[in-house]
């Protein structure tokens, strides 16, 4: 893109901003029921009110009264409540805090704001040198851990010095956790809980949930001797009671001994974290309090309450400017990125394998969280919303936080603060700051509802003498209503007579007139005329228009409705009487429908512009079968009345038909095959029938009997030859059986079932040679 082509397109956005700003900050007045001086002024920040005491007129209501400044000036008001100036004070303490130095500006702020209108006021804060830290340092001493602290035992007075360099104003403590001492999180057998580590030859801590060792000090010796002092533990599952020990080191301010410093929580681990709910695996159903429970140093409720959630973790840490540092093994980088998204300043790095990096993990971590200005603030009260504006490099506009990155020390950053209050509120205070530091802006919000008049509580001729004038309007006697409290309400209540003058309780009068003593005096139109009816809800100027003319020049308006001159209809009387418009092939709409205003006004689930196409209507095949058979082929239901029951078909019958529509069977169940066609008006068809029908022809009776009973002889014939089959195999079996013996008894010579004669007879006349 050329030079003059960036120049040309960077004036347009800046025209186009300068107009959008202009329109947006235009001051508009709701004039919606207003009675008061304070309902104006409530009703919109660009309301103000006249207070001259005739400035209304007879039959106006006291809302003519209110508007913007510059329409009351137009119609002459002299005298205006405007409280369009936000009345704002402002008050900066001295620029000390105690031993430290001062950051943000100013520190205490007052604003007294019209409901509605926002207003902007800046907050700088200043980077300052040699702020105070304060380093607690939360480790995990799982078995997994084990060679991580012995270097941790020496990097006492190296973090120190290092912190020193950077603020020359450090302190460090120290405090550590493994889990609940509770199955499945823990080995409760009695020897695993006083020795949890797997080998029996090093020094082990009994199996904890949190302890602090070390309150925040400058001695970097006491560090090392008291971190020295305490070994290794162990646990049963990977995750770690994590959340628990940051929640009491946030909690127990006191016995932390954190200072108004720049506040940093070092948790380092090589596990990921239980959190809120995983306490019922272990028959916890308390829910964590979130309140410090440290006795004798450790964290006695531990067994009792359940982990706490992510999100009260980062509520804690924010409520005490507590930055968490989580220094993990590579293998949890992931888990505990993901963390530090829902943790407002907060940084991950990653551990070598014995955390020997530990001090320039810190170091980094410091320099990155302290070099961003992140402006927020607390709990907002009702009906107060706020919006920041960034004024630096890579600033943010009108978010819910104002963020700066990579202030330098020394450096000011300043961030535009807007507050709005929706509502009127008594004084409401809340803290504006950077995460991270204890320094926070005091805001106290109250809101101006109330009108400045001199007015004397003494009867006023301009009242009748039963009210007083407040603020140039009447404010009337008990028992007395209306604009110059001119109307005595006897025996009713002034709601009952109010009552009177809502339409379906609705505004009173419409917010056209003035209830007076329960009925509507109607107010003048723009057009001077006047409005009319029991609730002042008509009136003759506000009809519609057709070509910029009321009623198009053809009728007269009558509360607000056009009343057409003969020979015009339609809603602004805009359409001569015709229905040529609505003609085609000779019928109006085709006999569905109506004309009016030179459209069809179709029936039924007819559309177009006449009224011919129905898309969700369908053929009456089934409907009209009886009056087809009888028309077509003399037969059915209505063969002795089929001219009068079936006048709405016209019939013809062809020897072959292009498309067939239906296809349905008559009273004889034969099938009928015709197409219909609809004609103009409703329920009338043309129907053309296939002259010959599909009739089922009847049963062979012959064949029928012929085929039962050769079926019934070939039974017969199938069933003997079964039964012989069966004769034949069973005498075949016993002729093998037979032939079987017979070879048996050639084989043995003898028939061992024989026996010789007891006598032999023989005849001595035989001769054996003969």
């Amino acid at each position: 893109m050329s030079q003059e082509m960036l120049q040309s397109v960077c004036l347009r956005g800046l025209l186009l901003l300068l107009v959008g700003k202009h329109v947006c900050t235009q001051e508009q007045c709701l004039k919606a029921s207003v009675n008061s001086c304070e309902d104006c002024i409530t009703n919109g920040p660009g309301c103000a009110w006249c207070k001259d005491l005739n400035f209304t007129k007879p039959g106006e209501q006291e809302a003519v009264r209110c508007d913007t400044v510059a329409v009351l000036k137009h119609k002459g008001c002299s005298a205006l409540i405007d409280p369009q100036n936000n009345l704002n004070k402002i008050s900066i303490k001295p620029l000390t805090n105690g031993s430290n130095p001062v950051q943000i500006s100013p520190q205490e702020i007052e604003l007294n704001l019209r409901p509605g209108k926002p207003h902007t006021f800046t907050v700088t804060f200043k980077r300052a040198d040699g702020y105070p830290v304060d380093l607690y340092y939360l480790m995990d001493l799982s078995y997994s851990m084990k060679d991580d602290l012995e270097n941790v035992k020496k990097l006492g007075s190296d973090l120190l010095n290092e912190l020193n360099r950077k603020t020359g104003n450090a302190r460090i403590g120290f405090g550590a956790f493994v889990d609940k001492t509770l199955l499945p999180f823990t080995d409760t057998n009695e020897v695993k809980l006083q020795r949890p580590c797997p080998d029996k030859n090093e020094p082990c801590q009994p199996a904890f949930g949190f302890e602090h060792v070390l309150s925040l000090t400058a001695d970097g010796n006491k560090f090392k001797k008291m971190v020295a002092k305490h070994h290794i533990s162990g646990n049963l599952d990977a995750p770690l009671g994590s959340l628990d020990a940051i929640m009491q080191a946030a909690v127990c301010m006191k016995e932390i001994g954190w200072r108004n410093s720049t506040r940093l929580l070092v948790l380092a681990t090589d596990d990921g974290f239980h959190m809120a709910g995983d306490g019922k695996l272990a028959a916890i159903l308390e829910p964590n309090q979130g309140t410090c429970q440290l006795v004798n140093n450790k964290y006695s409720k531990s067994n009792f309450w359940d982990y706490p959630s992510v999100g009260q973790i980062a509520l804690k840490l924010e409520e005490q400017n507590i930055q968490p540092i989580f220094a993990i093994t590579k293998k949890m980088e992931s888990v505990y990125k993901s963390l530090s998204q829902l943790i407002p300043k907060s940084a991950v790095g990653v551990l070598s394998d014995d955390s020997s990096n530990v001090v320039n993990l810190i170091v980094d971590a410091y320099n990155n969280l302290t070099s961003e200005v992140i402006m927020a603030h607390d709990f907002l009260p009702n009906h107060i919303s706020i919006k920041y504006a960034s004024d630096c490099k890579d600033g943010e506009m009108l978010s819910h936080r104002g963020r700066c990155a990579n202030v330098a020390i020394g450096q000011t950053v300043a961030f535009d603060v807007t507050v709005t209050a929706e509502k009127c509120i008594k004084n409401q205070t809340f803290n504006i700051g950077p995460l991270g530091f204890g320094e926070k802006l005091k805001v106290t919000v109250s809101t101006r509802c109330e009108c400045e008049c001199d007015d004397t509580n003494k009867p006023h001729p301009h009242c009748g003498g039963n009210g007083v004038v407040v603020c140039g309007g009447c404010r009337c006697n008990q028992g007395f209503i209306g604009g110059h409290c001119e109307c005595q309400i006897g025996q009713k209540d002034e709601a009952s007579l109010r009552a009177q003058c809502k339409k379906d309780n609705g505004t009173e009068c419409e917010g056209k007139g003035d209830c007076v003593c329960g009925r509507c005096q109607c107010h003048i139109t723009e057009g001077n005329s006047q409005y009319y009816g029991e609730f002042c809800d008509c009136d003759d100027e506000h009809c519609e228009n057709f070509n910029n003319t009321q009623c198009a020049g053809h009728g007269q308006c009558k509360c607000g409705k056009c009343k057409c001159h003969e020979g015009y209809e339609g809603t602004a009387c805009h359409c001569a009487i015709s229905d040529v418009a609505c003609k085609t092939q000779g019928t109006v709409c085709h006999n569905r429908g109506t004309c009016v205003c030179n459209q069809c006004e179709c029936q039924r689930e007819y559309r177009g512009p006449y009224c011919k196409e129905c898309p969700t209507c369908q053929a009456p095949c089934q409907q009209s079968a009886s009056c087809v058979e009888c028309l077509a082929f003399e037969s059915g239901p209505f063969k002795k009345n089929c001219s009068e029951a079936c006048n709405h078909l016209k019939l013809s019958i062809s020897e072959k038909l292009a498309k067939s529509d239906c296809r349905v069977k008559d009273a004889e169940g034969c099938w009928m095959t015709f197409t219909m066609t609809e004609q103009d008006g409703f329920d009338k068809y043309l129907v053309n029938v296939l002259k010959s029908r599909d009739c089922p022809k009847g049963p062979n009776i012959a064949a029928i009997v012929g085929g039962s009973l050769a079926g019934v002889a070939l039974i017969g014939l199938l069933i003997l030859l079964i039964v012989k089959a069966c004769f034949y195999a069973s005498d075949l079996r016993d002729w093998r059986r037979f032939e079987k013996d017979r070879k048996l008894e050639k084989l043995s010579g003898t028939n061992p079932l024989f026996q010789n004669a007891t006598t032999t007879v023989q005849n001595p006349t035989f001769s054996g040679d003969s």
